[in-house]
């Protein structure tokens, strides 16, 4: 009865978590802002922000993580979740095949320390072509990136169920030496297990060693799936029955655990100066409320593209091949005057999270008039929401630069397209 609560009730959250992924890329719901938990977007919050929200999210994750084990990848992670669903429906093919054989490569641990090193450096420019978060949000953002992701990794996931997590993600590797030292562990009982392999079998990471009666745990997900396939009862979760021998780290560890070390250390070095390669060659464009500078938000956007899916007026733009983050591009839109929804939705600080005020009050651009095209009919200065736009009878309008935000509202309903709106150096707060 215990383990079946175990396995449902993990099973329930991870519905909730998926149904509100889901919901928040509808731009209908995201009061639960589910994506403040995923692990790769706190560290990157916490980093921008300090000892802010973002960095409170990141050592909670990280005690549950030592308290429970690796359950992030079977709860939280949205694109663990959709491994899942796939795993359910490839069941039947499973069962053709007597051994899909699960091994855990030490590759993981050298990606992880590349990209998160690259990430500490400054720029999240690798990070995001592999992210679990971002690759998941951006096929359901209907990009073509995250849709050729989420294809070759179903294949992937039919051929070797979830060796993305064991051996790829590099969220999975850092989770996974935390897990090491979690309280709460997976536990054969040695007594009663009859070496019957069934819950080797239903292991999606190949966690279980049922012939010399282990687990893994650091590749454990918590899934619980084995608990209710073992007839037997002979497996556990929670306190070990038994002393166990502590963790010993032998000379082959050691050398890999420094050659890790080394490479991190490479990685934030290589972070810094590719941070600022980005930064010198990035295009000046328009950037949402809260970016500040463009140079700092080209290495800060996971481009997740949440913002440009809660955008109720869908000027935030996808990264193109041109300008490879989010921004924003005008038409015949503006930005309303009374949204901030941008700011509220990041869940990597890239966009500072401003209130309402503050996003009124924030300058990401500054309109001009051109004189040769304009024909003085005054339309832009009753739509200008912070009205300081003048005009003198028989004059052209003047756009008040150091007042005004950028909003494009009177470029939109210039009649002769004679406003445009070009993008500041750095956002500020007028």
């Amino acid at each position: 009865m215990k383990n079946n609560i175990l396995k449902y009730g993990r099973f329930l959250a991870a519905l909730i978590v998926a149904v509100l992924s889901v919901l928040a890329f509808s731009g209908v719901f995201y009061k639960v802002k589910i994506f403040d938990f995923q692990f790769t977007a706190a560290l990157e919050n916490g980093m921008i922000s300090g000892f802010g929200f973002g960095l409170i999210i990141f050592i909670f994750l990280v005690l549950i993580t030592l308290l429970f084990g690796r359950v992030y990848c079977s709860v939280l992670c949205p694109l663990g979740i959709y491994q899942e669903i796939l795993m359910f429906l490839f069941a039947p093919f499973y069962k053709k095949r007597k051994n899909i054989a699960q091994k855990h490569y030490v590759f993981s641990y050298f990606l992880a320390a590349i990209l998160f090193g690259t990430l500490c450096g400054g720029t999240v420019f690798l990070v995001r072509f592999i992210d679990p978060y971002s690759v998941f949000s951006r096929a359901l953002s209907m990009s073509a990136f995250g849709l050729g992701f989420l294809l070759c990794l179903t294949v992937l996931v039919f051929f070797k169920k979830r060796f993305f997590c064991l051996n790829i993600c590099p969220v999975g590797a850092v989770l996974g030496v935390i897990s090491r030292f979690s309280l709460f562990k997976m536990h054969i009982d040695t007594n009663l297990c009859k070496m019957c392999g069934l819950c080797a079998k239903s292991c999606p990471m190949g966690s279980i060693d049922f012939k010399n009666k282990t687990i893994d745990n650091e590749t454990c997900i918590k899934c619980f799936k084995c608990l209710s396939d073992c007839p037997h009862g002979a497996l556990y979760y929670g306190l070990p029955k038994v002393h166990q021998v502590r963790f010993n780290a032998t000379r082959r560890q050691f050398l890999k655990s420094s050659l890790v070390l080394a490479t991190f250390s490479a990685g934030i070095l290589s972070g810094i100066k590719l941070c600022r390669l980005i930064g010198a060659k990035v295009k000046k464009v328009i950037l949402p409320a809260g970016a500040g500078r463009v140079e700092d938000f080209a290495n800060r956007c996971f481009n997740c593209n949440l913002c440009v899916e809660n955008c109720p007026m869908k000027i935030i733009q996808k990264a193109t091949l041109e300008t490879p983050f989010v921004h924003i591009q005008y038409g015949q839109k503006y930005c309303d005057f009374n949204c901030h929804q941008c700011s509220a939705v990041c869940p990597t600080g890239a966009l500072k999270r401003l209130n309402l005020k503050e996003k009124q009050q924030m300058q990401i651009g500054v309109a001009h008039v051109d004189e040769n095209t304009c024909i003085q009919c005054g339309l832009c200065v009753g739509e200008c929401p912070r009205e300081i736009i003048v005009k003198e009878f028989g004059e052209f309008p003047v756009i008040l630069a150091d007042k005004c935000i950028g909003c494009h509202k009177c470029a939109s309903v210039c009649p002769v397209k004679a406003i445009d709106v070009f993008p500041v150096d750095e956002q500020n707060l007028l």
